[in-house]
């Protein structure tokens, strides 16, 4: 028998309408419901859901000009929340059915609390039964994998939990950051300076698998843009590893303690670097 716990779910959506989908029958699946879970739709129109979940449903709406401000709508989420205790699942994250029982000893304490995450392979859910298999059809982060406490650095947004009080404490989500890239090492930063304790569990989410670009040259100006931002903010680069390929590459030079983009990335170049 299912229980529900004064706690709330919180994901952001941009033209992700099947992930989220998954992620909410993940949900629904759950030891332990939830009381609501928060969507906030970016540039675009709530989609229409069917009334079949057994918790609460509550769809926002915002528009951030140009590039996405995910900063700006994680924010609104716990904004909007009746719970003191939150759970920020990624869109493309699918909840173990355990989840929030792992989080819940956690939700009267005034903590950072990361999850752990699974990537599921390519055609996931072509197989029939598939929603009970994803621990067999998954990897482990590959960065993550052997890190049994996540450092501030490694603190990333997929899967954490924390109260309303904690949130506050760290500042929320620096809105000065547009589109793709240094948000979640800010908040993790930010976390380290404002005095909060970051802890490690293993509440588990599963990444639906998409193609993905390595290096990241689809978010090429956001990076950069955010790594300056960065950079000016706590005095040491983020992202090391997508911006040394972008300097080998050409795109960008280093002069001053400031990137400046020496040549965007062509569109045959950003093909290119697409994984499939």
């Amino acid at each position: 028998m299912y229980s529900t716990a004064s706690i709330s779910v919180l994901t952001i959506v941009h033209k992700r309408h099947d992930a989220l989908i998954n992620l909410m029958n993940g949900l629904a699946k759950n030891s332990i419901l939830p009381t609501e879970l928060i969507i906030v739709y970016i540039n675009e129109r709530a989609y229409p859901l069917k009334d079949e979940y057994p918790f609460k449903i509550k769809s926002l709406e915002i528009d951030t000009t140009g590039e996405l401000n995910l900063a700006k709508a994680r924010n609104t989420a716990i904004k909007s929340s009746s719970s003191l205790f939150n759970i920020f699942l990624d869109v493309d994250c699918i909840p173990a059915d355990d989840l929030i029982e792992q989080y819940l000893p956690y939700s009267t304490k005034n903590i950072l609390i990361s999850g752990r995450v699974r990537y599921l392979k390519k055609g996931f859910a072509d197989k029939l039964g598939w929603m009970s298999q994803l621990m067999q059809n998954s990897r482990p982060d590959p960065v993550r994998k052997d890190v049994d406490q996540f450092s501030y650095e490694l603190f990333w947004s997929l899967n954490f939990a924390c109260t309303k009080e904690t949130f506050h404490k760290i500042g929320g989500f620096d809105q000065n950051y547009i589109g793709y890239g240094a948000e979640d090492t800010d908040f993790g930063f930010s976390a380290r300076n404002n005095g909060v304790a970051h802890i490690t569990i293993d509440a588990l989410a599963y990444h639906q698998y998409h193609p993905s670009y390595n290096p990241p040259l689809n978010h090429f100006k956001p990076i950069v843009i955010n790594a300056n931002q960065f950079f000016l903010k706590w005095r040491v680069w983020p992202m090391m590893g997508w911006l040394t390929k972008f300097n080998e590459c050409g795109y960008i030079s280093f002069k001053n303690n400031k990137i400046t983009i020496v040549r965007e990335p062509s569109k045959q170049e950003i093909a290119a670097s697409l994984i499939e």
